[in-house]
C-alpha cells in the first residue's frame, strides 16, 4: 500500500495529471493478485498485467508436477520419500544418499523444449516474484509444489559469465569463461542452495509438516554464512560449526552478523561434518550440509543459467573446483537434466579440479579405478572452502564423472597463487578456489586434453574478496609453499617528484 503510495505521490510531483496517476496505480495489481495469477491459468482478468502475462506464458499448473526424495544407489535400490520428510540417507542396507527426483514425463507434457527455454529466458532477471532469482525462474524444474509466499528468496543466481578473453589467450584458449557465482548475496555459488533449502524449511515449518526448531550446518565459511543469512530473511533459528582458526575472518563474520550460534570446534571440517550429524540425530534441527540433496537442486540451476546465457549452445568443458563434491554433481546434474528434456543435444564434460592438499579423488583417479576411493586426513591449503578430505558427496561425483566422460585434476598451492595473480593481472579478481579450477585448466590444456578452440567454462565458487588475507600474503611473499613469481607490492617514496618520476621510469617503458 506504502509503495502505490509513493508511486502516485512521485508521479504528482513530476507534474503528471491526476487522472494518469490513477491509471498507472490501476495497472498494478497487488501481490496477492500477481500471485494468483502465476498459479491460475483461469484467475481473473483483474489480476492481468501485458508483462506477467507475457512471462507467464506455458507455466505449467505445480498440481501436475512432482517430486521427491529417492535413494542415490547405484545398484537400483526403489525407495522413495517425500520432500516434507526429515530424511537425509536411504534406509537401506547402503545407507545411502538421497537425491531429488522429477516426473520427467509430466515436465515432457507440461511444455515443449521450445516453451520450457522461453519460459526461463522470459523469467530470467525479472523483479516478478520469485521468478526473477536465477534459481526460481526455473522453479518447477526445483521445488514445483512450494507456494510463493513460503520461498525465502534474495534474487540470487543470475551471475555474470566472463569471457576471460587477455587470460585465456595466456593459456592457449581461444573459449575460456569464468561464471562467476560469487557475485551473489552472500559471495559464494552456496546461495544457490540454501534459498532452496531453507524454503523448503520455511514450507514445513508454516505448514506443520515437520517439527523443526532451527536449521544447522558444519562449514568450512561460505556454507555458514549463506545458511545464516536465509536463516534470517526467515526469522529460522540458525546454528553454524566451524573448525576454529581454518576459515577467514571474512567468512567468520558473515554468520555472526546474521545473528547465527556460532561454535568454534577444535577440528577440522570432517571433524565438524560428524558432530553436526550426531547432533541433527538427537534434536530437532534439520541438517543443511550439502548431504541434504535440497541443496543440490539450487545448484543445478548454474548449469542451466550457463546453457541460457550461451542462447541454449553447450560448452566443451565445465571445471568445478571441489572439495565435498556436491557441486559437481549439481552442475552435472543440472546440464543432464536439460539434456533429458530435449533443451540441448548432449551435456559437457565435467572436470573435478582439487586442491592437492585436499584431493582424495584425484588420488584415486590416477590410480585408474575410481573405486578405490579412500578419504584422506586434508592438509592445510589456501583453498580454505574445499579442504576437504572425506567428502560425503564421493558417490555422486563419481557418478557425474562416468556419465560426462569427465576428468579429475590436481594443483598445489603454489600452482593455486600463481595463477590466480596472473588472472588477477587480466582484470579478474579470483578466489584461491576458482584458483584451482584455472590450474587444472592449464594442466588439461598443456596435455591436450583440452584443444585450443574448445568452449571452456571455470566455475568461480566465491569472490576474491573473502579471501584477501591470502592475496595479501602471497603479495608480501610471505605464504608456505609459494615462491609468489607474481607478487606486486606497493613502492615506498619520498615526497619528491623526481623519485616518483624514476620509479614509474623503472616500472614503464617511456
Amino acid at each position: 500500500t506504502w509503495g502505490l503510495v509513493m508511486l502516485g505521490c512521485l508521479a504528482f510531483a513530476r507534474g503528471e495529471g491526476m487522472e494518469r496517476v490513477a491509471r498507472r496505480l490501476a495497472c498494478r495489481p497487488p501481490r496477492a493478485a500477481c500471485r494468483a495469477r502465476l498459479y491460475s491459468r483461469n484467475a481473473p482478468a483483474i489480476s492481468s498485467t501485458p508483462r506477467i502475462d507475457l512471462a507467464m506464458q506455458h507455466t505449467p499448473d505445480p498440481s501436475t508436477l512432482s517430486a521427491q526424495f529417492t535413494c542415490f544407489n547405484p545398484e537400483g535400490c526403489s525407495r522413495s520419500y517425500p520432500l516434507s520428510q526429515v530424511v537425509y540417507r536411504c534406509d537401506c542396507e547402503k545407507k545411502s544418499l538421497l537425491d531429488v527426483t522429477h516426473d520427467m514425463d509430466a515436465l515432457r507434457a507440461a511444455n515443449t523444449p521450445e516453451e520450457w527455454r522461453a519460459l526461463f529466458d522470459r523469467r530470467a532477471g525479472s523483479t516478478m516474484w520469485p521468478y526473477g532469482s536465477g534459481v526460481w525462474s526455473k522453479k518447477e524444474w526445483i521445488l514445483p509444489h512450494i507456494a510463493d509466499e513460503n520461498i525465502v528468496s534474495m534474487f540470487e543466481g543470475n551471475s555474470n559469465l566472463f569471457w576471460a578473453e587477455r587470460f585465456g589467450e595466456s593459456l592457449d584458449l581461444s573459449d575460456l569463461w569464468i561464471k562467476q557465482c560469487g557475485q551473489s548475496h552472500t559471495a559464494s555459488f552456496k546461495d544457490l542452495g540454501m534459498t532452496v533449502l531453507v524454503s523448503q524449511v520455511n514450507h514445513m515449518r508454516k505448514t506443520g509438516q515437520a517439527k523443526i526448531a532451527a536449521v544447522g550446518c558444519a562449514s568450512t565459511g561460505d556454507t555458514s554464512a549463506a545458511l545464516a543469512a536465509y536463516c534470517a530473511a526467515a526469522d529460522i533459528p540458525c546454528i553454524v560449526i566451524l573448525p576454529r582458526g581454518k576459515i577467514t575472518t571474512a567468512q567468520l563474520l558473515q554468520p555472526i552478523a546474521n545473528g547465527a550460534i556460532v561454535l568454534n570446534i577444535d577440528t577440522d571440517f570432517d571433524g565438524c561434518m560428524k558432530l553436526i550429524q550426531e547432533v541433527v540425530s538427537e534434536v530437532p534441527i534439520y541438517l543443511a550440509n550439502s548431504l541434504n540433496s535440497l541443496r543440490i537442486e539450487g545448484q543445478k540451476t548454474a548449469a542451466i543459467e550457463i546453457l541460457q546465457q550461451f542462447d541454449w549452445q553447450v560448452p566443451d568443458w565445465c571445471v568445478v573446483p571441489s572439495g565435498n563434491l556436491g557441486n559437481i554433481y549439481a552442475f552435472w546434474k543440472g546440464f543432464n537434466m536439460a539434456y533429458e528434456l530435449g533443451l540441448v543435444d548432449r551435456v559437457p564434460r565435467m572436470v573435478v579440479a582439487q586442491a592437492h592438499n585436499a584431493n582424495p579423488l584425484y588420488r584415486a583417479w590416477k590410480t585408474g579405478d575410481l573405486s578405490n576411493f579412500h578419504g584422506i586426513k586434508a592438509e592445510t591449503t589456501v583453498a580454505s572452502a574445499i579442504q576437504i578430505g572425506d567428502p560425503v558427496s564421493i558417490n555422486r561425483a563419481i557418478h557425474a564423472l562416468h556419465a560426462s566422460n569427465g576428468v579429475v585434476e590436481e594443483a598445489n598451492e603454489d600452482e593455486i597463487m600463481d595463477i590466480s595473480a596472473r588472472a588477477d593481472m587480466t582484470g579478474m579478481f579470483t578466489c584461491p578456489h576458482t584458483g584451482v579450477g584455472l590450474a587444472a585448466v592449464e594442466k588439461l590444456r598443456k596435455q591436450g586434453t583440452i584443444a585450443r578452440d574448445d568452449r571452456v567454462i571455470v566455475i568461480s565458487t566465491a569472490h576474491g574478496l573473502k579471501f584477501t588475507s591470502s592475496k595479501v600474503a602471497y603479495h608480501e611473499s610471505t605464504l608456505k609453499d609459494v615462491v609468489s613469481r607474481y607478487a606486486n607490492q606497493p613502492i615506498n617514496l619520498p615526497e619528491k617528484s623526481s623519485a616518483l618520476i624514476d620509479a614509474l621510469r623503472s616500472r614503464i617503458p617511456m
